[in-house]
């Protein structure tokens, strides 16, 4: 009896469970992680709970409720965009006239602005050569959009030679053909 109380002491014996500590290399211990994740749930809480105290007077106020001001302005102005392209068609293919000169690199840096204000993570591979053929292209594309830019003007109420029939005969012989026109003939009556 007395080799296994030798062997079970090695094992067991002086406070100490070989076992225990051996399994706890391939499988950490359960009480012992639960107490580590409740003081890192504590700490985070109250790191939270600092945040919202209101302490850091007036100028982390302002910057606080300046990073509230993105979503709702980008929000709001979609759809003011809706609105405006509904009330003013021509005020909007203006504007959006001149968002086409805008290159590709920088929507893609708006994009990433963007994307990762509202905690998306992304990544735009940026190569100069593509910066160069975005610029040529917005070169060869300027005139077409000074030229839209112009027609849409043009097509305003308010614009100088709005009725104008232009060179085309026709329209020019139609616009003063005398017709009958009972309305006028009944305004010309009462007058």
């Amino acid at each position: 009896m007395g080799w296994l109380r030798t062997i079970l002491g090695a094992v067991f014996g002086s406070g100490r469970n070989v076992i225990a500590e051996t399994a706890e290399v391939f499988r950490p211990n359960a009480e012992a992680a639960d107490a580590r994740e409740a003081a890192f749930q504590q700490a985070a809480l109250s790191q939270m709970a600092a945040e919202f105290t209101g302490g850091g007077g007036w100028w982390a106020q302002l910057v606080d409720g300046l990073n509230r001001l993105p979503r709702p302005a980008m929000a709001f102005g979609c759809i003011f965009l809706f609105a405006s392209a509904m009330h003013d068609p021509i005020w909007f293919a203006e504007r959006m006239q001149g968002l086409a000169l805008v290159p590709e690199p920088l929507w893609a840096l708006m994009g990433a602005i963007v994307a990762f204000y509202f905690g998306a993570r992304e990544l735009h591979k940026f190569r100069g050569s593509s910066m160069q053929k975005e610029a040529a292209r917005i070169i060869a594309q300027a005139p077409a959009v000074a030229r839209n830019v112009a027609t849409l003007r043009a097509l305003r109420h308010d614009s100088p030679g709005a009725a104008d029939p232009g060179p085309d005969a026709e329209v020019a012989l139609a616009a003063i053909e005398v017709t009958d026109n009972p309305a006028l003939a009944d305004w010309k009556r009462a007058a």
